[in-house]
């Protein structure tokens, strides 16, 4: 009896072998993942922080007393490596006022508005708020500069040199009150660019110290400015200040 046409007989499938990717019990490794997102950001935070510490601070100004330089409310960055013999006449410092000027014209903490709340809010996550007595001024006089106001042409005169002043606010004199005074060893003379409305070393002059701020009060340099965006940018030296001779050694 003819069975019939048959299929051919096929082996079953051998199993294959586990892969590389997978162990003794059928399951498959996973590739080795890289640090969490979230642990990128702490560690984010305590560089921003250490950077903060030892290296650059962020400032916010809200007064009018550098205009038109720094208005208020700008942002700026101050480079804390600064030494006595690494500042300049012209250079833009921010100093803790509390041993040297009054509560006047000091700078709050916080500032105004819905971006400002959300930079401020940004900036205070790594410590950069502004303390109540810390002052944004330009450096005028350094140790043993003899600072005069004014001359024949109401200019101020450091070491017997006529200033040119191209950052002073329009229309302001170089300043209203008159001095005479020998900056002291170890300390600056420091004044507003906006001279009609900024509180400095002139309206302390009766202080100890004549006015003048001790270096070791400066928390440093200001370099930038980094918000508005519209007002993005550095901060020079004026050239007519670096032309002053320098003092003899106080």
């Amino acid at each position: 009896m003819n069975p019939g046409p048959v299929s051919p007989q096929q082996d079953p499938p051998a199993a294959s072998a586990p892969s590389d990717a997978a162990d003794a019990s059928g399951r498959r490794d996973h590739p080795r993942k890289g640090p969490s997102w979230l642990l990128l950001v702490v560690v984010a935070l305590v560089v921003m922080m250490l950077v903060r510490g030892f290296l650059v601070q962020s400032f916010y100004v809200p007064s009018e007393s550098m205009q038109p330089t720094i208005e208020p409310g700008d942002r700026i960055l101050v480079n804390k490596l600064v030494s006595a013999e690494s500042l300049q006449r012209g250079d833009i410092v921010v100093f803790d006022g509390t041993t040297t000027f009054a509560v006047a014209d000091r700078t709050p903490a916080e500032s105004d508005g819905l971006i400002g709340r959300v930079v401020g809010g940004a900036a205070a996550l790594v410590g950069v708020k502004l303390g109540e007595q810390d002052f944004v001024k330009r450096v005028i006089g350094l140790p043993g500069d003899h600072v005069v106001c004014c001359d024949a042409q109401g200019r101020l005169t450091v070491n017997g040199h006529s200033l040119d002043e191209p950052y002073l606010y329009p229309g302001d004199k170089a300043s209203d009150l008159t001095f005479d005074i020998i900056v002291p060893k170890g300390r600056l003379w420091v004044m507003g660019d906006h001279r009609s409305d900024s509180s400095d070393s002139r309206a302390h002059l009766g202080d100890p110290g004549g006015g003048t701020v001790r270096f070791d009060d400066v928390i440093g340099r200001a370099f930038a400015r980094y918000w508005p965006l519209s007002r993005l940018g550095g901060f020079d030296t004026p050239s007519s200040l670096a032309d002053v001779p320098r003092a003899a050694a106080p």
